[in-house]
């Protein structure tokens, strides 16, 4: 009763001290029935009693996970169902789901042992080249790439290439200059003994891109899964 609205026009709450005084009852013994309550269902914090309780929220969670036809659903598809049939929020929810050990199962991606010898560095210049690119900022220009190839002999520089995109085109400039360069002329299978060592990123792993290696003979050599330092020669030139 005591939040029930006034029927006039400011429609007020009437309040609990003014409804207690009218029918002469001590407010100390409604707020300790509200205590108890909050007890009952496990709403020890302060403030208004949610509208669903913790009981009958708790099986409204493990019957919809029950029917569902999907296993190991999150907190936010269970919330997202059940807010269609009762007020209650998301944090709730999951703090539900928490501590009832109803919470879809997370693996945490374990990396494998590295098998990275620690040494890329070649015995003869050509025989392994690295390359990279890296995305800098300018004043003028903005953001920009730059792309490289470099001798893992002698961690010489042979081609570079900087542009506003960063696209499979881009990152073939720098390996054009080089072989140009150092075979003295670009053609079909002009570098078959050349090994290059890039990245497994979109850039590189691009039809466009295989397709060019396969034309000049290159064999590509991609990095290992959790191994950077596998292409460091590279990576150390961008630093």
């Amino acid at each position: 009763m005591s939040r029930q609205r006034s029927p006039g026009k400011h429609g007020r709450t009437f309040g609990v001290k003014p409804i207690c005084e009218l029918l002469a009852f001590p407010r100390s013994s409604v707020y300790e029935y509200l205590k108890r309550q909050q007890e009952q269902i496990g709403a020890l914090k302060r403030g208004k009693l949610p509208i669903v309780p913790d009981q009958e929220l708790l099986q409204a969670i493990k019957h919809d996970l029950d029917t569902s036809s999907f296993v190991g659903e999150g907190h936010r598809k269970v919330w997202a169902r059940l807010r269609k049939k009762m007020v209650v929020g998301r944090n709730r929810v999951l703090k539900i789901m928490r501590e009832n050990n109803l919470l879809s199962p997370s693996r945490v991606r374990t990396r494998p042992p590295s098998v990275h010898t620690a040494c890329i560095a070649t015995d003869a210049p050509n025989l392994m080249w690295g390359t990279d690119g890296s995305k800098f900022y300018t004043i003028e220009q903005g953001w920009c790439w730059i792309f490289a190839v470099i001798d893992h002999f002698n961690s010489e520089v042979l081609g570079w290439h900087v542009s506003k995109y960063g696209d499979r085109f881009e990152a073939l400039e720098p390996l054009r200059q080089a072989v140009k360069v150092e075979y003295g002329r670009y053609e079909a299978n002009v570098a078959t003994s050349l090994k290059l060592r890039m990245d497994n990123g979109s850039v590189y792993t691009s039809g466009t891109f295989e397709d060019e290696l396969e034309f000049l003979g290159i064999e590509a050599s991609f990095t290992m899964p959790y191994s950077p330092e596998s292409n460091g020669i590279a990576e150390r030139c961008f630093l």
